[in-house]
């Protein structure tokens, strides 16, 4: 009988033993599917990379980087068994775990942590014409809210109701990703667009250096305060250093939100134990990924958050001494 991918999934922990043996064992390719992100946004290079040193590096593995709209539909396709690995913000992998916001009509997904990666800066970038300077401001204006159900729109809507206006009622939304959203404020279609994403990220790089219109980023610090009081934990600090794009020339002050690798967690501990030693054991070749990815440690990746690790990632930690 064989098995669709979901149900291989399904069967936990006893098929951690099934799943390490075949692949190196009996000669057949283990194949892995990374979910990503958009084409201009920090999840897609940086899952393309993994894919690429997991299929050098592991032996009989087969990895394939996978387009997506992001941390939603990450979480999701792990869920559902059509993903092994995904890059998922952390506050979207908690209201998936929770079944709350983009998920609310999921229900709760299982969802663990495999590796803590970098924080992401909440990009509001507006162009200088539109006379937005604060996310007040933002009202009557037409606005890219970030990909529909993506963790930009979910963050974007919290942000807009931090600032005092209501996301569905004061303005114009528009639900476009990254690289769509500095089209369209190229081309005066929208005043400001949301992006949640790892510095720099190639569509806001290329819109800065082009120079036209010129940008302005939207400090969100006073917003941050509000959105602590009601998520603890999930959003933190993060000022964008001076110069981060061309044109910025003084920081800007902002809020973060960290970025996980997220699985199943119904995915055999071998499998998780395997992807991780393939980051691991090549971490010099995965820092060489992104800028982003510079950021990796293996102290780094086991910092402990509002989402559990899954258990064979837990005990990976352990055995290397940096999770207590």
């Amino acid at each position: 009988m064989t098995l669709n991918r979901r149900k291989a999934l399904a069967l936990g922990a006893g098929a951690a033993t099934l799943l390490s043996m075949p692949a190196i064992a009996q000669g057949r390719r283990q194949r892995i599917t990374i979910a990503t992100g958009g084409t201009g946004g920090v999840f897609f290079p940086y899952g393309g990379g993994l894919a690429r040193i997991f299929s050098e590096k592991l032996q009989n593995v087969q990895a394939t980087a996978q387009v997506t709209g992001g941390s939603v539909d990450n979480c999701k396709l792990l869920d559902q068994g059509e993903a092994e690995l995904g890059f998922s913000t952390m506050d979207s992998a908690y209201d998936a775990m929770m079944g709350e916001g983009a998920y609310r009509n999921d229900g709760k997904l299982d969802i663990k942590i495999a590796a803590m990666l970098y924080d992401s800066f909440l990009h509001v970038v507006a162009s200088q014409g539109s006379g937005i300077t604060n996310i007040a401001s933002m009202r009557g204006k037409r606005i890219s809210m970030g990909s529909a159900g993506s963790s930009t729109e979910s963050i974007a809507d919290r942000v807009v109701e931090a600032g005092g206006l209501n996301p569905m009622r004061d303005i114009t939304r528009d639900n476009l990703g990254v690289a769509e959203s500095a089209g369209a404020l190229k081309d005066g279609k929208i005043g400001a667009f949301f992006w949640i994403g790892g510095i720099p990220t190639a569509a806001v790089r290329d819109l800065a250096q082009g120079g036209q219109p010129a940008i302005r980023f939207i400090p969100t610090a006073t917003e941050l305060a509000s959105l602590e009081r009601r998520w603890p934990g999930l959003y933190r600090p993060f000022n964008l250093a001076a110069n981060a794009y061309a044109g910025q020339g003084e920081a800007v002050s902002g809020l973060g939100v960290a970025n996980v690798l997220v699985v199943s967690g119904k995915a055999p501990n071998a499998l998780v134990t395997m992807m991780l030693e393939g980051i691991f054991n090549n971490l010099t070749d995965v820092q060489a990924i992104h800028p982003e990815a510079r950021r990796l440690t293996l102290q780094s990746a086991a910092v402990r958050g509002a989402v559990p690790f899954h258990p064979a990632a837990e005990a990976f930690y352990r055995s290397k001494g940096v999770l207590s």
